[in-house]
């Protein structure tokens, strides 16, 4: 009877220790995503040591301020009129310096309407033949442009829903938008991507190194998934029903890619042969945690042991990439850490082995996968281009996210194919120092910007163009 009670309260105690165990994860031990946390999101956690680096802007950035230009649109002259002193009219007097000043403003905005008069002609034959329109002028009345980059910007670049956007168009340029017309020219515009992301799988495919990600996003009220792919100059984001490896093959880029694939430890990935892999330690750093905060205090935790080692060899290879290049590592130094982590890792294994509850099969799992992904886990540690975590994948779907967060949902699976290839489209022109507006310009002309057909505009640059020009809107 005894033996019985002991052996039930053994089942209760493992079950309660599994429960607390989900209940404790967060964005910070678990991938969880940080909208998750809610009202008892964890103080957050960086991997930098007191005191290494102080928080603010790096030593020798240049920042970012106003400056002085040296051709102004205009230039107003402020005379003084009578002394200061004693009064006296200074009419004539001599100028004896002067201090400038200048001011950064847009000017009034108008819409200016061009009318194109397609007149025609009867030939002494008979025939009557008119004039042709501009390229791109196909309607009797249309949008110009610029306001569909501007409809567009607001739309995918800044996420405002349709009705918002209306409202801005009509009150800050007098000029009437419905919803259907901002879901018509996202439209207009994806399918004009067809060469870029045509591009972009060949480029990313291409590259040495890449990174991939997923995430879940909401479309026709159902769970459907986003991937991304991509380099340090392109982007490529793709939405699917499925996450796994029919969703991969339909985005194109992992069935004939080669290079270092860096992705975290979702198995689907590793169907990909031809591919070097290589996983993220960030993710592994949170799963760490995890056994961390399951382990009673004041014990000794093989988690804390593999995290610290962990986050040594991080410091030695960007010690050495500082001085030079991986063959200034300190190798004797790398050694001795990559063996604490797989002795920790070891060590968790064997105690784990009995797997007698959910929790012990999860550490389990974690020690065997640090131990037969080793050489994947600290790729970074022998190639320097290999990155130390995932989180340029991460940044490629974070604007999904918010995406998601401002509208719940997307209503139909094409809209989302066509917010998508819009993204990937402006996520590369930022890459490559492009300002969206001006992508975005190009785009609505018809004529999408790919690398090399364009230089780099800033905002500034479109402004002073429209300004000198006229008009900073143009409706045809």
């Amino acid at each position: 009877m005894l033996e019985q009670a002991s052996g039930e309260l053994a089942k209760a105690n493992a079950r309660i220790a599994d429960l607390e165990a989900r209940l404790g994860l967060n964005s910070g031990n678990s991938s969880k995503p940080p909208s998750s946390d809610g009202l008892a999101k964890p103080a957050p956690k960086s991997l930098r040591k007191t005191g290494q680096r102080k928080p603010g802007r790096a030593k020798g950035h240049p920042g970012e301020t106003l400056k002085m230009v040296d051709n102004p649109t205009r230039r107003e002259r402020h005379e003084p009129h009578a002394c200061r002193g004693c009064g006296n009219s200074l009419a004539g007097a001599p100028e004896a310096g002067m201090e400038r000043r200048q001011v950064f403003d847009i000017p009034p905005i108008t819409v200016e309407v061009t009318e194109h008069q397609l007149v025609a002609r009867q030939c002494s034959c008979g025939t009557v033949t008119r004039g042709q329109a501009p390229e791109g002028v196909t309607a009797a009345v249309q949008y110009g442009t610029r306001i569909t980059a501007i409809i567009l910007y607001l739309y995918i670049g800044q996420f405002l829903s349709k009705d918002r956007i209306a409202k801005a168009l009509e009150e800050l340029f007098g000029v009437p938008v419905c919803g259907a017309t901002v879901l018509n020219m996202g439209r207009r515009a994806a399918a004009r991507l067809d060469g870029f992301l045509a591009r972009a799988v060949r480029e990313i495919a291409a590259a040495p190194v890449a990174h991939f990600d997923e995430t879940g996003f909401r479309v026709q009220g159902r769970l459907h998934w986003v991937h991304s792919a991509s380099t340090g100059k392109w982007s490529l984001i793709t939405v699917h029903r499925k996450r796994g490896v029919e969703a991969m093959d339909a985005a194109g880029v992992l069935p004939i890619f080669t290079g270092v694939a860096v992705h975290d430890a979702w198995a689907p990935y590793d169907t990909y042969t031809d591919a070097t892999h290589a996983l993220c330690s960030a993710h592994l750093l949170r799963e760490l945690q995890q056994v961390v905060d399951t382990t009673p205090e004041g014990d000794w935790c093989w988690a804390r042991q593999a995290s610290d080692a962990l986050i040594e060899m991080k410091a030695l290879v960007e010690a050495a990439i500082e001085a030079g290049g991986l063959k200034h590592l300190d190798q004797a130094a790398l050694t001795g850490q990559a063996r604490l982590w797989r002795a920790a890792a070891t060590i968790a294994k064997n105690d784990t082995a009995a797997r007698s509850s959910k929790l012990m099969k999860k550490h389990n799992a974690l020690a065997r996968r640090m131990l037969d992904r080793r050489d994947d886990y600290l790729r970074f540690t022998r190639d320097e281009r290999v990155p130390f975590d995932n989180n340029a994948a991460e940044r490629e779907i974070r604007m999904i996210k918010l995406r998601q967060k401002v509208s719940g949902c997307l209503r139909t699976l094409a809209g989302a194919q066509q917010f998508c290839a819009i993204r990937s489209y402006l996520a590369t022109a930022h890459k490559h120092g492009v300002h969206f507006f001006h992508a975005l310009v190009e785009l609505a002309e018809g004529r999408p910007w790919l690398p090399g057909t364009a230089r780099p505009l800033t905002l500034l640059d479109r402004l002073r163009d429209d300004t000198q020009g006229g008009a900073l809107l143009a409706v045809a």
